[in-house]
């Protein structure tokens, strides 16, 4: 350094003139209350860092309560669309087996139906086949009976076929 190595008085070198001056302005500084205003300003600084961190904190743990609710409402509407997917199996089982049961049936009254139409229409064509039958018989009997009683027989044979056919039907 300057101030030792010279031969030069330490007065007479501008280094211990700028330190004097520093010493001097921050004495006056100090006198004037900067000291004051630099400590508050300082105080200030770390009761707004303070206040930041706890205001960090308490946003963290915010964060925090609604990330663990936000888990909790997952879980349980997990849980909620578990059971309505199963809610909706059971339904549709049930539903297909009453369809099956009401086809079932449906198939079984259909064929019962067709049944009884097949024996009504078996039944009236039996009918009409016997009423065909006496129709045709009652005729041939008449033409033989004709051909062979002549002429007084004819009343009588109208007589019998008008008896014949109440009988018969």
């Amino acid at each position: 350094m300057v101030l030792l190595a010279g031969t030069a008085p330490f007065w007479d070198n501008p280094v211990f003139w700028v330190g004097i001056a520093f010493a001097i302005l921050v004495g006056f500084a100090l006198r004037q209350g900067a000291g004051t205003a630099i400590v508050k300003a300082l105080d200030d600084r770390a009761d707004a860092i303070k206040h930041d961190m706890s205001e960090a904190s308490r946003l963290r743990a915010e964060a925090q309560a609604l990330l663990d609710d936000s888990k909790r409402k997952h879980a349980s509407a997990e849980q909620e669309a578990t059971a309505i997917v199963a809610s909706a199996r059971q339904e549709a089982e049930a539903l297909a087996a009453e369809t099956r049961r009401n086809l079932k049936d449906s198939v079984e009254r259909r064929t019962k139906l067709a049944e009884e139409k097949i024996a009504r229409a078996e039944a009236e064509a039996v009918a009409e086949v016997r009423s065909t039958s006496v129709d045709l018989a009652m005729a041939a009997a008449e033409h033989l009976i004709a051909a062979k009683a002549g002429a007084t027989g004819n009343t009588l044979i109208d007589a019998s076929i008008r008896d014949l056919k109440g009988r018969l039907n």
